[in-house]
């Protein structure tokens, strides 16, 4: 048996949220270490203030890159949906679309002319403009500055840390200029069926029907678990792929404590898809996530800072990885933990994205107008096996769908499921070593304190607005085509959803689709 196959006889993606790489990993060498590694070090790394923006510091024309102060930054969250990101790239911006949130910015996008080549010098003015849109004034300059800061490798000690002791990627490539679902969707099935934003989230409840590597496993005799993270009640990755995976939401979606459980006796699946909490109780990395939900509140959901919380449950993933060692079923030896993140969120970086092939050459342009022809920019990646030697940093371009092209290889699944990961690299070369590193030889962690999780209800605004928008839209979208009778819904459903009936009708559906992760009473 290779080392690559005994390496990844089972295989587990931890997904997290919304990172560029320079802004979690940046500063990951150090000059004289002797890596060939593309982060913020030794760079003059600056973007451009926009002439209308209201407070400019003396004398000054851009702002340079440095070192986050703040664990939550940028906060408020930056823009994330295609228009925010073409703003981002080209420093493009419509007149009519400036300081709107993305649910008003129209056509043509933020689109730049044809041809134009990513400069990545618009971070500045998207966040000028969203900041804008977000708190009904514009930033002062420090809060402006939050959007060109990335942190040190001592404030995110763990991932650091794991990028150091393993293998790395420092060109790693999102899927789509875009936001969640998209590139979520790409991370399984090599498509997002067309779509480009998160909203309508029917789009991908409804009509996303395109194959998973989910149903690919099932096809080929291999299996599968998806496990979230407590406290929550919903599975980004079932509810995007809804039409392929609603009926084995019962039986094959879990609580993340079924997977300490599972690697400590050894019974991991083949392949195991590890959600952080996406909503409440954030531990995903995500940017504060607190003026995400409701227009104009900054909910407590950071703190605890989601940078924080990604950390300290990215270690108890790898521990519980790291002291698997069952003699038989999944083990530290024969098991690969890949970290992954969706998107990279408006964080700044300074690698543009590269052309890449549409996943179906003869379809129409998609949502937008987009025709899936350039990746979304960098995220961080690492790859963590006893197969791989200490402190590699790999330069070479990968992106989301080279984990699909990489499985279908290794695991003989067939053929591609788009022109995407046909084309897309594979990397179980990368598994190289004679013998295993045992775990006592693996690098020790420690995340910084995450301090405990709280939500205050009554603080919540009269109406959702974004992603609690989005999210209560989808689930009565869902709870429609499966012909439920929520006791929750509002009579008409164009009427407004008031906050507090908002995470009613979220319990009631989510509970019914995903009944493992129902809390016990």
């Amino acid at each position: 048996m290779s080392n690559q196959v005994e390496g990844m006889e089972h295989v587990v993606l931890v997904l997290f949220e919304n990172r560029s790489l320079d802004n979690l990993l940046g500063r990951l060498y150090e000059p004289g270490e002797g890596k060939s590694f593309d982060g913020v070090v030794g760079k003059d790394l600056s973007n451009p203030i926009p002439e209308w923006a209201e407070h400019k510091p003396e004398g000054e024309q851009r702002i340079s890159y440095k070192i986050a102060t703040d664990m939550d930054s940028p906060s408020p969250d930056s823009g994330e949906e295609y228009p925010h990101t073409n703003t981002q790239l080209f420093n493009v911006q419509d007149d009519a679309n400036r300081y709107q949130m993305a649910d008003k910015i129209t056509a043509p996008w933020n689109v730049p002319p044809s041809g134009t080549t990513p400069n990545m010098e618009g971070f500045v003015t998207d966040y000028v403009s969203f900041f804008t849109a977000t708190m009904g004034r514009q930033p002062t300059v420090d809060e402006y500055s939050q959007i060109m800061t990335g942190f040190t490798p001592e404030q995110v000690p763990v991932l650091n840390g794991l990028a150091r002791g393993f293998a790395t990627f420092d060109h790693w490539f999102s899927e789509v200029p875009s936001q969640t679902f998209p590139n979520r969707a790409f991370w399984v099935s090599a498509t997002s069926s067309g779509f480009v934003k998160n909203a309508p989230s029917s789009n991908f409840i409804q009509h996303n029907e395109a194959e998973t590597i989910f149903n690919r496993l099932d096809a080929c005799g291999k299996t599968w678990k998806i496990y979230v993270c407590e406290p929550s009640s919903i599975s980004f990755t079932g509810l995007i792929s809804a039409p392929r995976l609603k009926d084995k939401f019962a039986t094959h979606i879990v609580p993340f404590s079924e997977f300490e459980s599972d690697a400590a006796s050894g019974t991991l699946p083949d392949f195991s898809m590890v959600e952080p909490a996406l909503v409440s109780g954030h531990n995903d990395y995500h940017p504060a996530a607190g003026m995400a939900m409701l227009q104009g509140i900054d909910l407590p959901v950071d703190p605890p800072s989601s940078v924080l919380g990604g950390e300290g449950f990215l270690a108890r993933v790898y521990g519980a990885v790291r002291g698997a060692n069952s003699p038989t079923g999944s083990n530290w030896r024969n098991t690969m933990l890949f970290v992954g993140f969706d998107e990279p969120g408006g964080t700044y970086d300074h690698v543009p994205p590269p052309k890449v092939p549409a996943p179906d050459h003869d379809a129409p342009e998609g949502q937008c107008g987009f025709r899936f022809d350039l990746s979304g920019y960098r995220t961080p990646a690492t790859l963590l096996s006893p197969w791989v030697d200490e402190e590699p940093a790999v330069n070479e371009e990968y992106r989301h769908t080279s984990l699909l092209a990489t499985l279908r290889e290794v695991w003989d699944l067939g053929e591609p499921f788009t022109q995407r990961d046909a084309h897309a690299r594979t990397f179980q070369h990368l598994l190289n070593r004679e013998t295993p590193r045992a775990p006592e030889e693996w690098p020790t962690v420690k995340p910084h304190p995450v301090p405990s999780f709280t939500l205050d209800a009554d603080k919540m605004d009269p109406f959702f607005s974004g992603l609690g928008k989005a999210m209560v839209q989808g689930c009565l979208s869902f709870a429609k085509t499966e012909g439920w009778t929520l006791a929750s819904a509002p009579p008409n459903p164009d009427d407004a959803v008031p906050a507090e009936q908002g995470v009613e009708i979220i319990r009631e559906v989510t509970y019914k689709i995903f009944p493992a992760l129902h809390p016990k009473s």
